[in-house]
């Protein structure tokens, strides 16, 4: 019998011996005792004769379990309960016949504190705190609340009942269909949901405020939030209708459910979470306050509602096969949610935004320890760590990349063509693929198979000669090392103009395109171009590859273009996006050793009078990397360094202003909180001063217009970058604030700033914070991405010293890959490097291997960096002369 059992550990799947087609749940919260039970009746279809029935369970007790079927009633006579591989066992001494049956469990677990499953979080209601129950199932945590086939190609429909306190609202993926009072209780039956996958099924049960509106097509789209705080969930209900009707328009396909609900929940690992009907949310990303809210959390609800909404075609409609195909889910609702946004809010010029999207998916797979969009699944745990840039910003990116390919038209034929096919099954890439490939009669299963089943990207070498564009591509690395991939890249590029433009398909490693035509009707002789002196002659020629950065690859020009290109920044010839992807993939190829640090402190140079959002937060991007290794390269440069970055800025701080003004264009707000807070970050005297006094403003005066949502980061982070170990007065004014506000946009904003002091103490004190159960267990991701430049040594320290602490605390999940990101990458040194690898040696655990492996390597790739720019002897110099410029 062990043997037979044994048949079943350490696979990636579950045998396919039987299918559920419907689940009957019924769940019994104890928001006191913090545990629950609960009976499922799950309708199978036994394809083989067997003696064992096999699905998922973690943590759960089963108390009792009975299959039925035509031929009688069988009672297992063993339940192997297998927590590593998590599946329940059950073994029957009879076998069971092929044909339809009913597993009924009865099973009972604990409402845990890792925001995984069905987990309790706690809410204040008239001054007390109580618990509320909530679930968070994607990927593999269905079987934490139920034990089920928790594989997203075993969809079956559900109808779910609640046992709940009578004064409780529960919520799940459909309407209520009837209620019933027992006393303190009642039981809420919900309507049989449609065919959908256990990781989108969804459980509320807390108390809540409730607004509500009803589409043209009658569908109850509402929002529940924390009691009092329905005014702010309005701006989110009203993006959820809108995005609603234009994917029913886009897909040609309706909304498949009677309704829609999004939630506010108190705690939550993610921002939000897509299951069917039923939106689950982090209350950050979801509440926005008129007064408190900043012009980015505008921004980011409505990005994260078109998201989700966005889901409700892409993954819960159609569902990818295996997680395997994560990316079909996440890569096109990222995608799509900026098509929305894009309709909203034209004024936003979201699409020149996409591009941080797309230079987070560079950066990570630039890395050698990256996967493909298409990666290997083995262990259904280690999923968690797939939910990163590859899957939604290179995903997105490519998908926009084809889409720039094929055309508007022929694109949005293809993805309704591909819904429609597909509805209510589950389907894999190359599903998609085919589709393309049918309605634009093109191979693009060849084509695109490149850039998701292998690795990486490629790095686009421009060299001219006479009339010739000499391309050739190769695999970018940081690392620097050699790599073999090669891509089918779609190439656009213009010449002097956006008038003069070509696209080609680069099939092969090297090509070389005549573009006489294009430079006839500028009339120069582009190869006798030598000196300086006659590129400023020719400075309304430029050639730039990559036009709009449509495409997911570096270009790396040889030295006249890239002059030339400097040139037409400064004149203002180039769009915004072309001149955001120039300073990207500039700064990448010197982190990569590719160009010198000197060429790229010469490139930020040109940049000086831009005043374009998403230009001027790539230049503070990039400053800071500089900093950031420039401290052990060359630390006597650092002051020089901070003061020629802090010049750069001031042009646009100075015609920005501290005060916003009635009716500015959204994009100014964002802008005017990111150069405050860099010039407090760089250390900026002024700035911090005027920080400072407008926060003590701010202390008397909580309504006050001195500091507004936008630039209160740059002063709490100018209050913190001040506070010391002598004088902690920053630290406790910023936490007093963060103990008295019930102001939830405020208590975020804090916590983003607390560890960006300069001293270690300040910082370490910070951290505990994150281990005392003061902080929310969601919010220290917060905490975490905002640890300053100079105490990374000190946060990996107090990381080491209390990995056992976390481990215990925030559990194997999504939230323990954040103390990995976040801190880990932050050193610079080799040394450390080895250090950071022999302590994980013998603390490892599953759900963090690969971050583990990419944080590793991000600080081998600095130390590269670091031994690069000592050599630049004349770099001092350079910082000196920089540093004098206004």
């Amino acid at each position: 019998m062990k043997h037979s059992i044994d048949q079943f550990k350490g696979q990636t799947r579950l045998p396919n011996i039987a299918i559920p087609k419907r689940y009957e749940l019924h769940l019994k919260p104890d928001l006191i005792a913090c545990t629950f039970s609960g009976t499922v009746q799950i309708n199978l279809n036994i394809i083989e004769n067997t003696k064992f029935l096999v699905l998922n369970s973690l943590e759960l007790v089963i108390q009792h379990s009975l299959f039925t079927n035509s031929h009688g009633q069988y009672a297992p006579c063993d339940v192997v309960v297998d927590d590593d591989d998590e599946i329940v066992v059950m073994v029957f001494e009879e076998t069971l016949s092929v044909g339809e049956g009913v597993l009924r469990i009865e099973f009972s677990g604990v409402l845990n504190q890792h925001l995984t499953g069905l987990y309790k979080c706690t809410y204040v209601d008239g001054g007390v705190k109580k618990n509320m129950a909530t679930t968070q199932f994607e990927a593999v945590d269905a079987r934490r609340c139920f034990p089920c086939w928790d594989e997203p190609a075993m969809k079956a429909t559900f109808k779910i009942t609640l046992t709940v306190p009578s004064e409780l609202i529960a919520l799940s993926n459909m309407p209520v269909a009837n209620e019933k009072l027992d006393g303190e209780l009642k039981t809420v039956y919900f309507v049989e949901s449609l065919i959908m996958s256990t990781y989108l099924v969804a459980v509320v049960v807390g108390l809540f405020d409730h607004i509500e509106y009803t589409t043209t097509a009658g569908i109850k789209v509402g929002v529940y939030c924390a009691v009092g705080k329905s005014d702010q969930a309005e701006f989110a209900l009203d993006i959820a209708v809108k995005t609603l009707d234009i994917y029913t328009k886009y897909f040609s396909v309706p909304y498949p459910l009677p309704k829609l609900d999004l939630v506010a929940v108190p705690e939550f690992s993610a921002g939000a979470m897509e299951n069917y009907g039923l939106i689950i949310y982090r209350e950050s990303d979801l509440l926005y306050h008129e007064l408190h809210s900043a012009a980015a959390k505008k921004r980011r609800i409505t990005i994260v509602t078109a998201h989700e909404v966005a889901h409700q075609w892409f993954g819960n409609l159609v569902t990818m096969e295996w997680w395997t195909h994560l990316w079909l889910n996440e890569g096109f609702a990222t995608w799509i949610s900026y098509m929305a946004t894009d309709i909203l809010f034209p004024e936003w010029n979201i699409w020149t935004q996409f591009l941080q999207q797309a230079s987070e998916g560079l950066h990570m797979d630039a890395l050698e320890k990256s996967h493909p969009i298409e990666v290997e699944i083995h262990h259904a745990r280690s999923v968690i760590e797939v939910f990163d840039a590859i899957s939604y910003d290179k995903g997105c990116t490519v998908i926009r990349m084809l889409q720039g390919y094929l055309g508007d038209v022929v694109f949005q034929k293809s993805l309704s063509t591909y819904i429609k096919r597909y509805e209510a099954r589950n389907a894999r890439t190359e599903d998609l693929w085919d589709v393309l490939s049918e309605v634009s009669s093109l191979p693009i299963n060849t084509m695109m198979n490149r850039w998701t089943k292998q690795t990486g990207y490629p790095v686009i070498y421009v060299e001219l000669k006479d009339h010739t564009l000499v391309i050739k591509q190769s695999q970018f690395l940081l690392s620097g090392l050699h790599a073999d991939g090669k891509w089918i890249v779609p190439i656009t590029l213009s010449v002097g103009s956006y008038e003069r433009n070509r696209k080609i398909l680069l099939e092969t490693s090297d090509l070389r395109v005549d573009i006489s035509d294009l430079v006839q009707s500028i009339n120069v002789n582009l190869s006798s171009i030598k000196t300086k002196d006659e590129v400023d002659v020719q400075e309304n020629l430029w050639i730039k590859v990559n036009v709009d950065q449509s495409g997911f690859y570096r270009v790396n020009y040889e030295d006249k273009l890239a002059v030339l290109l400097r040139k037409a920044i400064q004149n203002n010839c180039l769009l915004p996006t072309d001149k955001f992807g120039i300073l990207d993939d500039g700064n990448a190829l010197c982190q990569a050793c590719e160009q010198s640090l000197a060429s790229l402190l010469m490139l930020i140079d040109v940049y000086r009078k831009e005043f374009d959002y998403i230009i001027v937060s790539k230049l503070i991007e990039v400053c800071k990397n500089v900093l950031n290794v420039s401290i052990d390269a060359i630390p006597d440069s650092i002051n020089e360094l901070k003061q020629y970055f802090i010049n750069i800025l001031l042009y646009s701080a100075e015609q920005l202003g501290w005060d916003s003004i009635s009716g500015e264009d959204h994009t100014i707000s964002l802008l005017r909180g990111e150069i405050f807070q860099a010039l407090a970050i760089f250390d900026h005297d002024k700035t911090q001063k005027e920080a400072i006094r407008r926060f003590q403003i701010s202390l008397d005066d909580r309504n006050t217009t001195q500091l507004s949502a936008n630039t209160r980061r740059a002063a709490y982070i100018s209050v913190m970058r001040n506070a010391t170990t002598e004088s902690r007065t920053g630290l406790e004014s910023l936490l007093s604030l963060y103990r008295s506000t019930d102001i939830l946009q405020e208590r975020d904003r804090i916590l983003r700033c607390i560890a960006s002091s300069a001293d270690p103490n300040i910082v370490v004190d910070a951290l505990n914070l994150l281990l005392s159960g003061e902080i929310p267990d969601q919010d220290i991701v917060y905490v975490l991405g905002g640890i300053s430049l100079e105490c990374s040594e000190v946060a990996w320290r107090w990381l080491k010293g209390n990995w056992e602490g976390i481990l215990a605390k925030y559990g194997a999940g999504l939230l323990l890959t954040n103390f990995i990101n976040q801190i880990v990458p932050l050193v610079n040194s080799n040394e450390k490097a080895d250090e950071i690898e022999a302590f994980f040696a013998s603390n490892m655990n599953p759900s963090i291997v690969m971050n583990l492996k990419l944080s590793v390597e991000q600080i081998r790739i600095k130390a590269r960096w670091i031994q690069s720019v000592k050599q630049e002897q004349s770099l001092p110099d350079l910082i000196k002369q920089l540093a004098k410029r206004n």
